[in-house]
């Protein structure tokens, strides 16, 4: 990857799969702002602790931060989507497959943002590459299965972590002698800690995407010393904070007021749970949806709670967790083999 902006603009200008897979990442993001980054201060914006432009602007600083921390320290998220599925056919044709798997990403999340359902992009992506590869090399052995198995675990147990902690952190707040105002207050660190730990993850998996379409764009996938420049790591979280700013009061209202009824006591419960789980899958190495973990939190804390959660919320977003690997997958397959039929 350039190591300055000024070299990777050039790159971009002299090629134009290239332009075009920044370009729909950049769309990405955005959708992933609106999507899931609203998951962080979903609790916080519904209990009143904080409006809903400050706490974007909370938001947005804290997915840089975690960005910067996190991918200078622990990058390995980053490896697994760089390394998800091996793209050959030469410079173009990989460019051209990788820019058909950011369009399927961006049809998914928006269609998921379009019914209010916080799916996750993390998954999305990992799919839609996994389904682009396939269509470039006509074979599933271009799949890294062993990446794979690292983000099936991840998914497993951050949304049981999720669950578990969510109803551990309702059942012991329950017992704190705070007033609703002071745990209000206390939702301010912990949106700002769940919106570190979303940019931490999410940030780290699209900055894979960027330093993969630059590679391609240069015939050099294999073999890389993965280095992350500031101006990358400042784009991603600029382009989340602009999707959520957006749109992201849709999935606020789906988790935060149709899913679960939060008072100020659950809402704090279900960031320490969210933050908690988010913090040892980031020391873990593990890559795992920020929107899963949250949300699996958020419902852990309303089953425990004496209003429960609703049912039917709960079960139109599990079909769309689960239709999302192999919705997606097909989708990358679909877009990569008409792009590649088209121009390749």
């Amino acid at each position: 990857m350039p190591a300055s902006f000024s070299t990777f603009f050039a790159l971009v200008v002299e090629n134009t799969a290239l332009t075009v897979s920044v370009l729909l990442t950049l769309a990405v993001l955005v959708v992933n702002g609106w999507t899931d980054a609203p998951n962080a201060i979903a609790g916080a914006v519904v209990t009143g602790a904080l409006p809903f432009r400050r706490a974007v602007a909370v938001a947005a600083v804290c997915n840089f931060l975690g960005v910067l921390c996190v991918t200078s320290a622990y990058p390995s998220v980053v490896e697994t989507i760089y390394s998800i599925a091996a793209f050959g056919g030469g410079p173009g044709a990989a460019s051209l497959a990788l820019c058909a798997a950011m369009g399927a990403v961006v049809l998914w999340a928006a269609a998921a943002w379009w019914w209010g359902i916080p799916t996750s992009e993390s998954h999305a992506l990992v799919a839609g590459l996994s389904g682009a590869a396939v269509a470039l090399e006509g074979s599933l052995a271009c799949i890294r299965w062993q990446r794979w198995g690292v983000v099936l675990l991840g998914l497993i147990l951050s949304v049981a972590a999720g669950l578990w902690a969510g109803r551990q952190t309702e059942r012991i707040t329950r017992n704190w002698p705070l007033s609703p105002k002071l745990f209000r207050l206390c939702q301010i660190p912990g949106a700002a800690g769940t919106a570190f730990f979303h940019g931490a993850q999410d940030g780290q998996k699209f900055i894979g995407v960027f330093l993969l379409g630059a590679a391609l764009a240069q015939g050099r996938q294999e073999a890389q010393v993965l280095s992350v420049p500031l101006w990358l790591m400042a784009l991603c979280a600029a382009a989340m904070a602009a999707g959520t700013a957006l749109g992201g009061r849709r999935i606020i209202d789906t988790v935060g007021r149709e899913m679960v009824t939060l008072g100020p006591r659950e809402g704090f419960a279900a960031d320490l749970a969210g933050i908690l789980c988010l913090l040892a899958a980031t020391l873990l190495g593990l890559p795992v949806s920020t929107t899963h973990t949250r949300t699996a939190a958020l419902l852990g804390v309303g089953a425990a709670g004496p209003r429960g959660a609703d049912l039917r919320v709960v079960r139109s977003i599990l079909v769309a967790w689960l239709a999302t690997f192999p919705g997606c997958m097909a989708l990358g397959y679909g877009l990569a083999r008409a792009a590649l039929a088209r121009w390749g």
